[in-house]
């Protein structure tokens, strides 16, 4: 047999599959064999720990044993000297009190001499036994001569048809939409330490009669988020009914507001932008964002230094590479400190280096360059010329996209404990309730409070309150 047949042979037998007999048959066809098959495996467990994940692979993608050791911080961790230390506040008021004393020495068990001194500790802890409290509700019914009906009052502690309260209903949803957490662990946190039995299937219920009653406000948070001088825009994927489609987050430092939609494209942005958006949009430079009709936009800059980090790290570009790639992130970073620098500096000067970054700009777009790396950078740019320095030309907008990404960061986190949602209602529920957790909390008001009062009002007159606004104008 050639050494040809007999390395392709080998090659077919040598796996996680290979038997005792198929190995001993490969002794008997002699050294020559042997050594090949040898070679073989060295070669296959080569190419086994070459196959790294690229750069760009997020984290949770990454097997641990891939991951590489953190670089040590150049400074000491926690606030600088003279910071004030971060602690709780003290109790209110104390409910209880006890004391304690030794009745001999613990040491050699003698007797002890009493003293006056004393030192008190202050621990706060949930009290043992915590019971639900069960409420009859005894509704009278009247007579009015004027509608001729009888008439009733509404009971605001529970929405109409649900036996579990509000308050259940609003921390149940927070804990789920808000922090990530299951709905097995919620039962369980529920049956064994709370004593309120609850089950999945009236939860998912109780979530929905939540989300209608909630809806004005999910709608006022889109209007809102049109008005926004800046708008930050991200995307993610998300599973629904075992099916990918895309959860959208749309920010500012005021609202998040979530949307899950079947397309990653032009339908589901023209779904939130109803109208011509008069403000500036940030956004990475995913194609279907060209479709907004806006008056500014500003692409992400980390986006784009990232792509240069891909290369060096990953793709390997050509010859020509370094050369690009050391003048496009010099024009980044200067724009970037140009950019930090512009409150202090005098007009004309501002505006003099403004101009130079937008002609060195031109002058690398311009330039013919060889590596087919940087002419997929270079098109991208040129298509995004008038979007890449937008951040110089108009106050508040950052050069970044970080605040969209943040606002998909706990969205993933959920996703990934949950495995997204089982139906489209499902899906519905979840874009509703994570846009009203998240935007109250940015707002600086208690989820949890806000929107119980909130469900009293809506239960007692039909009507929702206003949306709470932002508590201090430098939130």
């Amino acid at each position: 047999m050639s050494a040809i047949c007999m390395e392709a042979d080998l090659d077919e037998l040598l796996g996680p599959s290979l038997t005792e007999e198929q190995a001993r048959t490969i002794y008997r066809r002699g050294e020559e064999a042997v050594v090949l098959a040898f070679l073989i495996m060295a070669r296959k467990l080569a190419a086994l720990s070459a196959n790294k994940p690229p750069p760009t692979a997020p984290s949770g993608m990454v097997p641990g044993y891939q991951k590489p050791a953190t670089r040590t911080r150049n400074k000491k961790s926690g606030g600088k000297p003279g910071h004030e230390g971060h602690h709780r506040a003290p109790p209110a008021r104390i409910d209880q009190r006890r004391e304690h004393r030794l009745p001999c020495c613990p040491d050699c068990q003698g007797r002890l001499k009493r003293c006056a001194g004393t030192r008190t500790r202050l621990i706060e802890d949930i009290p043992q036994g915590i019971t639900p409290v069960v409420t009859e509700h005894t509704i009278h019914r009247d007579w009015c001569p004027q509608c001729k009906k009888l008439v009733e009052p509404k009971v605001p502690d529970a929405l109409p048809g649900a036996t579990l309260g509000n308050r259940t209903a609003v921390m149940t949803g927070w804990m789920h939409y808000g922090l990530g957490n299951t709905i097995s662990q919620i039962v369980d946190v529920f049956n064994y330490h709370l004593q309120l039995k609850l089950t999945r299937g009236g939860l998912v219920n109780l979530w929905r009669r939540l989300q209608d009653a909630l809806f004005p406000w999910y709608e006022q948070i889109q209007t809102e988020a049109m008005k926004s001088a800046v708008l930050h825009a991200d995307e993610t994927s998300w599973r629904v009914s075992g099916k990918t489609q895309w959860l959208w987050a749309f920010a500012n430092r005021d609202l998040t507001y979530y949307m899950i939609d079947r397309s990653r494209g032009e339908p589901a942005l023209l779904r939130f932008f109803v109208e011509e958006f008069q403000g500036t949009l940030v956004s990475d430079f995913w194609g279907a964002y060209n479709a907004v009709v806006c008056a500014a936009r500003q692409g992400c800059l980390v986006h784009l230094l990232r792509d240069l980090h891909t290369v060096e790290h990953y793709n390997k570009g050509g010859p020509h590479w370094p050369k690009f790639a050391k003048k496009l992130r010099r024009l980044v970073g200067d724009a970037i400190r140009l950019g930090q620098q512009k409150a202090g500096l005098p007009a004309e000067n501002f505006d003099s280096r403004r101009q130079r970054i937008g002609e060195r700009l031109d002058e690398l777009i311009a330039t013919k360059w060889r590596d087919a790396q940087a002419k997929r950078l270079i098109k991208r740019m040129r298509r995004h010329r008038a979007h890449l320095f937008t951040f110089l030309d108009k106050s508040g907008v950052p050069f970044d996209n970080n605040l969209a990404e943040r606002a998909v960061r706990p969205a993933v986190i959920i996703r990934k404990n949950s495995y997204a949602n089982h139906s489209q209602q499902g899906a519905d529920v979840q874009a509703v309730l994570m846009t009203l957790y998240r935007t109250l909390n940015q707002r600086g008001h208690n989820p949890l409070q806000t929107i119980t009062q909130a469900l009293a009002t809506y239960v007692t007159t039909g009507k929702l309150p206003p949306l709470p606004q932002p508590t201090t104008s430098e939130h």
